[in-house]
């Protein structure tokens, strides 16, 4: 594992990139240059081998939100605008329109900037020891980093209002009966679900996977015949790939398909 900073460990191993938040002692809150940094690796996976990112924190917290003695330095805030436009907002944009599916493994507290990080990722996987929140209110703040568009979309506009408004911690399996999450599992089998799920994702076509992910953030803000249209423009690209070609082949070999995302 490499380390980005000390509180930001990232690793890249079999197209799996795995970022891990490395503060354990403050529940993982991050700083700006932690953001800067997260930010950054997110960029870089446009490019590199990743096929597929995995977010977590280390020790018994996924994140819980900003570290406030770093981002208000002597009780003295910070620009804080300029720094959401400058560092946290450019990293959201770069999780939602990678090419490249990101898992959040989350288990104990996502507060905060933590919870919309793990609600930018596109699958969550928590374990029943995790709790969410949008903890914001709790001293003067509104959400940010995308909270304001995610949740709703999840669990609807009243329920996200009043969990921006009161800012209470929601255990893992509420917030998936909510639609929050995708999967919540036992601590002793998060690791291995999450490594799982994130094989399966390094090893699908490469190419399908980003027409799924770029279809889906498009269908959220067009209406009908702007989606069949991204549709009918990404089947063909699918159409063109190798990866379509192999698929093919070994359905009608019936055999595992191998891809190599071209």
């Amino acid at each position: 594992m490499s380390e980005v900073s000390d509180r930001l460990l990232v690793s890249l191993e079999g197209g799996v990139k795995r970022i891990t938040f490395n503060n354990p002692a403050r529940r993982n809150s991050v700083d700006f240059e932690t953001m800067r940094r997260l930010t950054e690796t997110i960029k870089e996976s446009f490019e590199d081998e990743t096929r597929v990112i995995v977010i977590t924190g280390a020790g018994d917290s996924f994140c819980a939100g900003a570290d406030l003695q770093a981002v208000t330095p002597g009780g003295v805030p910070r620009d804080v605008t300029t720094g959401l436009r400058e560092v946290i907002n450019p990293g959201v944009l770069a999780m939602r329109s990678l090419p490249k599916p990101i898992v959040a493994r989350v288990h104990g507290h996502a507060a905060g900037i933590g919870c919309n990080y793990a609600l930018a990722a596109d699958i969550i996987v928590a374990s029943d020891q995790a709790f969410f929140s949008q903890a914001f209110i709790k001293i003067g703040l509104m959400p940010d980093g995308g909270g304001t568009y995610f949740l709703p979309r999840l669990v609807g506009y009243n329920k996200a209002f009043e969990l921006m408004a009161l800012g209470d911690s929601v255990p893992a399996q509420q917030a998936f009966e909510m639609g929050m999450l995708n999967r919540v599992v036992s601590l002793a089998e998060l690791d291995a679900t999450v490594d799982a799920m994130a094989e399966r994702l390094a090893s699908a076509p490469a190419i399908a996977l980003a027409k799924i992910k770029a279809g889906l953030a498009k269908g959220l803000q067009s209406d009908l015949a702007s989606a069949l249209e991204f549709e009918a423009a990404g089947q063909g690209e699918c159409f063109r790939s190798a990866d379509f070609i192999e698929g093919v082949a070994a359905f009608l070999q019936k055999r595992k398909a191998v891809f190599t995302g071209k």
